[in-house]
């Protein structure tokens, strides 16, 4: 399943119903998993169970409550009783790399929605409202525990299989240097590597490493725009950490021979003519007129402006005008939206028309 469906889907289900994702490491579960608390407006709170052991989750005994009542109660973790309190996202991370102890909790937990006792042997219960989502790492490349199919039935199970242009998605609001978007845009491959076809050690890209990448450079004043153009040894050097040799390789030589970057209000401020927008490569001017859906999505252009967008857009023509187009109406941006249409509206619906075979 890919994100867009993922996130659609997943922050609609009832409440008592958790949610496993499985995927390779470094694909974004947990983050994806922020997401949705953030769609939902809870707390997210990330449990990771390869840390624990068994009392971490269930509890230790209360020995101070036990001199009094003589009755044993368990002392609950924090991230537990808050999820009793208040309605959170609670993440379970890393599932299938607990402690057999641990995953036991867990399916209590995920099957019963309680753990422990009070001094009455009533069971705190999770807020009614409390959500929760799971992680594993699956395939023959990890050392992990085989999940008790018991615990696997309880889940709504989806494989996630994010593709890039779910990356290319998130990566613009998340404030991902463009350079590197585009890199990723017209270089899918580099993405991610199937640990499966690398030797044991090996570092290989993930969508998580270019994350980390990015904003390493950025924090050390080595941001990708404003390397373009140049050759700096040391983002090669920077970029073997956390994407390996390959991808490094073709990643600085990109950002050495990229041109400037043009920015969503280089095209508005009418800065690029009819010919610069019909040169660039197919992946450069959609990386463009994706930058424009993101800033009309916020801003209300004004007649000129529309018009200068309209401009590149058209330069582009054919397929990358409808793309751009139905982009766009889905911002429900409404001034945006008529603006652009008086210009291309009728081009898009001549293009459409050719594409159907239906003529004039």
């Amino acid at each position: 399943m890919d994100i867009k469906t993922f996130k659609t889907l997943a922050p609609k289900l009832p409440a008592e119903i958790a949610v496993l994702m499985r995927g390779p490491t470094g694909v974004g579960k947990s983050h994806l998993a922020k997401q949705c608390a953030d769609d939902i407006e809870l707390p997210f709170i990330d449990v990771r169970g390869s840390t624990m052991s068994e009392g971490d989750v269930g509890g230790y005994p209360d020995i101070e409550g036990m001199k009094s009542t003589g009755v044993m109660t368990f002392c609950m973790p924090s991230w537990f009783v808050r999820a009793c309190r208040e309605p959170v996202v609670l993440m379970l991370d890393e599932l299938n790399r607990s402690l057999p102890g641990v995953q036991q909790s867990f399916f209590q937990l995920v099957l019963d929605r309680e753990l422990g006792n009070d001094k009455d042997g009533n069971p705190y219960k999770l807020h009614p409202q409390t959500r929760v989502f799971a992680a594993v790492n699956h395939g023959s490349e990890y050392d992990v525990n085989e999940m008790d199919p018991a615990l696997l039935r309880r889940f709504w199970v989806i494989d996630l299989d994010p593709s890039n242009q779910d990356w290319i998605d998130w990566a613009g609001p998340a404030g991902i240097d463009p350079v590197t978007i585009d890199f990723i845009r017209q270089h899918p491959e580099h993405l991610r590597v199937d640990p499966g076809t690398v030797e044991p050690g090996t570092v290989i890209p993930t969508p998580a490493s270019w994350h980390r990448l990015d904003e390493s450079l950025r924090h050390m004043g080595l941001a990708p725009s404003e390397l373009a153009g140049s050759g700096d040894t040391g983002l090669y050097s920077l970029s073997t950490g956390f994407v390996g040799t390959e991808a490094s390789i073709a990643y600085s030589e990109f950002i050495k021979r990229y041109e400037r970057v043009i920015s969503a209000e280089d095209v508005i401020n009418g800065d690029i003519d009819k010919a610069r927008a019909k040169e660039l490569q197919a992946s450069e001017a959609l990386g463009v007129l994706d930058k424009l859906v993101e800033h009309s999505k916020e801003n209300d252009w004004k007649p000129k402006a529309a018009k200068n967008v309209a401009a590149f857009a058209m330069a582009r023509g054919g397929e990358q005008l409808v793309y751009f187009w139905n982009a766009i109406s889905k911002t429900q941006r409404l001034p945006n939206i008529q603006a652009l249409h008086k210009v291309i509206g009728q081009d898009v619906v001549k293009i459409v028309r050719e594409a159907r075979g239906l003529g004039n």
